[in-house]
């Protein structure tokens, strides 16, 4: 059974054209799939509609084995499946690090001494200890970039959705970036135009071409 399944999605923007007019896919566990195609081809609009930040004029969405249609649906999935936005700025609202990262455990119910170790764990794991007093708005844009992956683990995800994740990264973090997500055990799908970022991680790609999706040569 998937652990994502989009089956013959349409949508489109108010007042634009159909973005996506018949897309199916599916993700496996451990599976790591890409997402290729232009810009505008409706990349990102997939993986927001896989977590139902916005829903599709027509389609059916299953995840974790159980169909998703309404806002309610959506709850247990954005806890299972852990979104990295394209812009960091989008995710990091708190002073610090170490304090954005414990935002989730926090909201999940979390005692205060079980998010610290949870921001302890994280951070060991990931080699960002020394990022963790850190004031988040200065940090460059590669750290806000790894940071924000750390604020998506320590919810302890099943599935990550990533967005253009090597956006602003420089070769140092790139690398570090990389080295980090292939010795993950979680389910990823990924939107990137970086095709070296995709060939170190995706043994398979979709291609985004006229509202559907194919398999990329």
């Amino acid at each position: 059974m998937p652990l994502l399944e989009l089956e013959d999605i349409h949508f489109a923007y108010p007042g634009g054209r159909e973005v996506l007019c018949g897309a199916s896919l599916q993700l496996h566990a451990g599976e790591r799939l890409a997402l290729v195609g232009p810009n505008g081809a409706g990349k990102s609009t997939l993986l927001r509609l896989a977590v139902g930040l916005i829903a599709p004029g027509r389609g059916r969405i299953a995840a974790f084995g159980r169909d998703r249609r309404v806002e309610a649906d959506f709850h247990e999935v954005r806890r299972r499946a852990g979104f990295v936005f394209q812009d960091p700025d989008d995710q990091l609202f708190c002073p610090t690090v170490a304090e954005d990262i414990a935002f989730g455990p926090l909201n999940l119910g979390r005692s205060r001494a079980e998010a610290r170790a949870v921001v302890d764990r994280v951070l060991g794991d990931l080699a960002l200890d020394h990022l963790r007093d850190r004031v988040t708005h200065h940090l460059s844009g590669g750290e806000k970039r790894l940071v924000t992956l750390a604020c998506v683990l320590a919810m302890e995800p099943e599935v990550l959705l990533l967005d253009e994740p090597t956006n602003a990264l420089d070769v140092e973090n790139l690398a570090r970036l990389t080295e980090i997500l292939q010795r993950l055990p979680q389910a990823m799908l990924i939107v990137s135009h970086d095709a070296e970022f995709r060939a170190a991680l995706t043994p398979r790609a979709l291609h985004l071409r006229a509202g559907r999706l194919e398999a990329a040569g």
